[in-house]
Order: structure tokens, then sequence, then C-alpha cells
């Protein structure tokens, strides 16, 4: 539809892991989610950089995760200062990103909303 979802970064290391990428949308179209991650729960990556993108809608919430949630372990999340979240992107913070990420979640409102 009118949204778009994009995830670019440079890594190292790491054989076949397996990732998934999914993106939904509300059914009133208000509400957009774009989630990235590991199904398997700790990436073994060294990455360097990472950056998410939404078009057609501006982020309300965002959050990434050093380990994602598999059996009884839970998600782990970055500490704030590892990432910056503008109105249409998520990215690592130079300097402060400790290179571990294996989920990255957006949630994103339609800026068009009606009266």
């Amino acid at each position: 539809g009118d949204y778009s979802c994009s995830f670019t970064y440079s890594a190292q290391g790491g054989t076949n892991e397996q990732w998934q990428m999914n993106v939904g949308v509300s059914e009133d179209n208000g509400l957009f989610s774009c989630s990235i991650w590991r199904p398997q729960g700790k990436s073994y990556l060294f990455f360097t950089q990472f950056k998410a993108e939404v078009k057609g809608a501006k982020i309300e919430h965002a959050m990434a995760y050093s380990q994602a949630a598999v059996g009884a372990q839970s998600d782990i999340p970055l500490k704030q200062e590892e990432f910056e979240i503008t109105e249409t992107t998520v990215a690592h913070r130079e300097g402060k990103f400790r290179f571990e990420l294996s989920k990255l979640v957006i949630v994103a409102k339609n800026p068009r909303d009606e009266l």
C-alpha cells in the first residue's frame, strides 16, 4: 500500500543466519508495523551499523534489542544511547552502539489522520 520499510546494515561474521522481516497494517490503515529479527534469538553477527527506515508513516514507537526472545528468555533491549529514533528512521548511534542486534521493532502512524 502506501507504506514501506527498509533495513540496511553492515556486519561481519555469522554463518547462514536466518532472519525474518514482517510488515503489517492495522484494519483502519492508521498504524503500520515493521519488525526485523532473528527467530533463533541471539545473532552472532558483528553489526558495525544499521538503519531501518519507514516511508508513508511517522514513527510512534521503536525499540532495538541485542537479543530476541526465544524459549523462556526475554527480549533484551539495547541501551537508549546505542541507537537513535527520528520521525522516519531507527539507526545505530556512532561510538555508542555495541555491535549487537537481534531484533528491531517499529510502530508508525499514518500522518494523514482523518477528521
